[in-house]
Formats: C-alpha cells, sequence, structure tokens
C-alpha cells in the first residue's frame, strides 16, 4: 500500500508539472477560428434542391434549371476551405435555434439571392411544415415558419444611406444620413448588404447628385462616395445596436463577372490566386475600427472563382438579356448561408 501510494503521488506530482511548464496547456485543446474565404471548388455530386420542385417560390431570375440551362456542373462544386470544414447546412437545427427569432436582410438584390437561397434551405428542411410568404410593402418581404413562430426577411435598400428625390435637382444620394434605420430595429440578427449599386455608371446609375452636409456634388469617385456611405452606416450601428439583442453582419462583396470573359457559356470554375477586388479593403477597414461587433461574410475569393454561377441567359427575359452579377439557385449564394449558419452556430450552442 506505502509503496502503492507513493507511485500515484509521483505520477500526479509529474503530471501538475508538466501542465505548468507547458506553455500551451490549453490552448493546444482549443481550434482555432476557421477562415472560410479562402479555399476552392471542390467536385460534390450531393447537388442541393431543384428548386422548381422544392422551392415554388424562388425569383424567375434566379431558377436557371426552369429558364432553359441544361449544363448541370454548376450545381456539382462544393466551396473547400483550405484549413478546416464549412458545416453542412442544417435546417432543422438552424429553425430550434432561432425559434421565436425575427431575422432581417437589408440590401440590395444580391441581399435577395441570399435571403431566397436561405428561405430554400429552410424550407427543404422541414418540406412538411406550413409557411407564409408576404409582401408586406413594397420593399419589405416576410418569410415565416409559424410552427417555429420564426421569420426571415427582406428589405430592399441598395444604399442603406438616403435616396431623396427633389423637384428641381432630381435623385440625390445623401451619404452622411440615414432616416430610414427605425426599420432595422427590433430583430435578432441583422444581415446589411450594399455595394452593386455604387459601381453604376451612365444610364444605370441611380441618382443625380451625391451629397455631404449641405454640399451637392455632380460627381466624385464612386468608391470613395461608397466609403463614406458605408462609413455613415457603421455609426448607425455604433449608436444604435445592443450586441447583447442583435448580432450584426455584413454580407461581404460578391464579385460580378460584366467583364470581357463574362459569364455566357461559362461551365467550370475558375482557378485562383485571383486579384483584390475594388471594395473590399474598404469593408473590412471599416469594420474593422467599428465599436460594435459586426461580422463579415467575406464571400469575394469564392465568388471571384465562380463566374459559371450566374443565370447568364437563363433569367427568363430572352438570350438578349445576359446576367453576370446574380447567381443561379441552387447555387453558390447557398454556400453564403452555410458561412452565415456556421457564424450563427459558433455562439448559439
Amino acid at each position: 500500500m506505502p509503496l502503492t501510494f507513493h507511485l500515484g503521488s509521483l505520477i500526479l506530482l509529474a503530471s501538475l508539472f508538466l501542465w505548468t511548464v507547458s506553455p500551451f496547456p490549453i490552448q493546444q485543446q482549443q481550434q482555432q477560428p476557421c477562415d472560410y474565404s479562402q479555399g476552392n471548388w471542390i467536385i460534390d455530386h450531393s447537388t442541393l434542391y431543384d428548386p422548381s420542385k422544392d422551392c415554388p417560390f424562388i425569383g424567375q431570375g434566379f431558377d436557371c434549371l426552369k429558364n432553359g440551362r441544361t449544363d448541370k456542373d454548376y450545381l456539382n462544386y462544393r466551396w473547400k476551405p483550405s484549413s478546416c470544414n464549412l458545416p453542412r447546412f442544417d435546417g432543422g437545427k438552424f429553425l430550434e435555434i432561432y425559434k421565436g427569432k425575427k431575422i432581417l436582410f437589408v440590401g440590395d438584390s444580391i441581399s435577395n439571392n441570399m435571403w431566397q437561397s436561405l428561405t430554400c434551405l429552410l424550407h427543404i428542411a422541414i418540406p412538411n411544415s406550413n409557411y407564409t410568404l408576404t409582401q408586406q410593402t413594397k420593399e419589405l418581404t416576410v418569410f415565416s415558419f409559424p410552427e417555429y413562430e420564426a421569420s426571415i426577411m427582406w428589405l430592399k435598400n441598395g444604399f442603406l444611406v438616403d435616396l431623396v428625390h427633389d423637384k428641381e435637382k432630381g435623385r440625390i444620394l445623401r451619404l452622411d444620413t440615414i432616416s430610414t434605420g427605425n426599420q432595422w430595429k427590433g430583430f435578432d440578427v441583422l444581415i446589411f448588404n450594399t455595394y452593386h449599386w455604387w459601381t453604376h455608371i451612365g444610364k444605370s446609375q441611380t441618382w443625380d447628385y451625391f451629397q455631404v452636409g449641405n454640399e451637392l456634388i455632380k460627381e466624385m469617385d464612386h468608391l470613395e462616395a461608397f466609403k463614406i456611405g458605408l462609413s455613415t452606416w457603421a455609426k448607425w450601428v455604433d449608436s444604435n445596436i445592443d450586441p447583447s439583442k442583435t448580432r450584426v453582419l455584413f454580407q461581404g462583396i460578391a464579385a460580378s463577372h460584366v467583364d470581357v470573359k463574362g459569364c455566357l457559356r461559362q461551365t467550370k470554375p475558375d482557378e485562383g490566386p485571383m486579384p483584390p477586388y475594388p471594395g473590399v479593403d474598404i469593408v473590412k477597414n471599416i469594420i474593422s475600427k467599428m465599436e460594435k461587433p459586426v461580422e463579415l461574410l467575406d464571400i469575394t475569393l469564392l465568388t471571384q472563382l465562380r463566374r459559371d454561377g450566374h443565370p447568364s441567359i437563363y433569367t427568363g427575359r430572352g438570350e438578349s438579356y445576359v446576367d453576370c452579377s446574380h447567381w443561379c439557385l441552387a447555387g453558390v449564394p447557398d454556400t453564403w448561408n452555410e458561412m452565415l449558419y456556421a457564424a450563427l452556430l459558433e455562439t448559439s450552442i
């Protein structure tokens, strides 16, 4: 007995000594946060859904199969981060965690693309549960699951800052004011998006003047205007959001392929590396300086590599219209929602 006691004591003391002198006794067992933004597309034949059959509420412009797209290779890719794995989307678990909650997407039609993907993924997970889809206002659309008392909404807002109409001067984009912020309050999760409308030029431009303070500006660098506008949004979040009640995320910049190569008849992902994308550094810099936590869904590289994922001529608007900005569903936006799922799951369980 005494010998057994002394051996046990020695083993215990040796263990305590090793634990004490080890520089990382606990940290070694902790997983480092995964960087989902870096990786590549790998072949994966587990197609998530057929929107025409599984999600009849998907907008016409996103349902590429219904609009006549015959090549289906674009459905057979999955994003593989370089240093870890992206969790598979589990709609049932998502709804259990966010039961009784309200989620709001605020942004342009790329935001709508992501919102429609999420509603479809959730509906597929619980196909026998009732859902409601209502257009509450011209800008606000609500998708609800009464069984879970959960609502996933999209509020159309291309700039986040104010776009006002003046009878004499026309359309004025006020870079330093937000008058619609009350519409963003009272939600459990906010997912903001703005970028593409800022890059429009010529006839597709939706403003006539910029305004900062009392100064009207006929023209300025559009990325500089984007920087000022996004800074105004950041100040609004810092002044109005309680992080203990609301999670805030920013849907990163999705690359468009309105370039020489385009997206017409593209059937496979590109290969990296890719050049820096305009506006990304602005987003990262502003978010990094905010007082309130905002999580960035960094989707730029994974979209840069997927010029095959756009609707192209398969929008239902005829072959004369080529869309290299939005995304087919099923498709790339489902990955954005897997990233959203992973981000929300990290602190929700």
